[in-house]
């Protein structure tokens, strides 16, 4: 038998990577697919319409602005979406399909950028669909309770808060990132979001020094900037710094430890 010579003909075929699109749109039909991913979902319109509702039987006359109802809608909106964003990560490795992910796309990073298009696309999108059920709880509020409709939420304003809440999404990635476990980025992003909190109030009543310092290095400190109002310069620079240090550099690491850990 002789052996056979292989010629440009009978070489391996090669085949185009996959578009870039095609894994966004898998990626966003995975997070909806499952029954958890579903109601997980379906929950942020349900808790908007429930906060509105509340807002309308519950608040006095003086408050029925759209103020309030944006404030109402924002708490479940904070915690909700970077949850979301926590469990586009995660799941590769919690309900371990990463293997299988990671063989079709063997490009990491093409992956994990689908996440993060698909937690910011869907934390925008169920944001403007909570400020249009808050717009809608206005109107009826108003009407039902006989005062005069108030909209005092600029659309500059309403941009800062839809900001605020992307960067809260952007932390919950991160953790999902860096501790790639569902539960464990869960609670860090709980500890994080109110139990820091907490601690860094209470040292900056308690210490002068820490009071000064605090917008410079604390990222929820100088995030919360964004719910209240237009920032002035000063603050969007200490968005800035804290945010490089509290998520870029993180974010940045666990990149790196994604891109070279062992998948199983």
């Amino acid at each position: 038998m002789s052996n056979a010579t292989l010629t440009p003909e009978t070489s391996r075929p090669t085949f185009a990577p996959i578009p870039f699109s095609r894994i966004v749109s898998v990626e966003l039909r995975k997070m909806f697919d499952t029954r958890s991913g579903f109601w997980l979902m379906s929950s942020i319109g349900i808790l908007a319409v429930l906060a509105t509702a509340a807002v309308v039987l519950f608040a006095s006359d003086d408050d029925l602005t759209y103020d309030t109802f944006a404030a109402a809608i924002g708490i479940p909106m904070a915690v909700l979406l970077p949850v979301v964003a926590v469990l586009s990560v995660t799941s590769e490795w919690s309900q371990r399909t990463g293997l299988t992910t990671f063989t079709f796309v063997p490009g990491r990073g093409r992956v994990i950028g689908a996440k993060l298009v698909c937690s910011i696309g869907i934390g925008v999108v169920s944001m403007l669909l909570a400020a249009g059920v808050g717009a809608l709880g206005n109107v009826v509020g108003s009407a039902i309770a006989g005062v005069d409709t108030v909209w005092n939420v600029s659309a500059a304003d309403l941009g800062s808060i839809m900001l605020g809440n992307v960067l809260g999404l952007l932390i919950g990635f991160m953790l999902g990132i860096v501790l790639r476990s569902s539960a464990a980025a869960i609670v860090g992003y709980f500890v994080y979001g109110f139990v820091l909190v907490g601690i860094t109030s209470a040292l900056a009543a308690a210490q002068e020094w820490f009071a000064d310092l605090q917008p410079w290095v604390d990222f929820n400190y100088a995030q919360g900037n964004l719910f209240a109002g237009a920032p002035s310069l000063e603050q969007w620079a200490q968005l800035g710094v804290t945010g490089f240090v509290w998520l870029v550099v993180p974010l940045a690491i666990g990149l790196r430890l994604v891109m070279r850990s062992e998948v199983k």
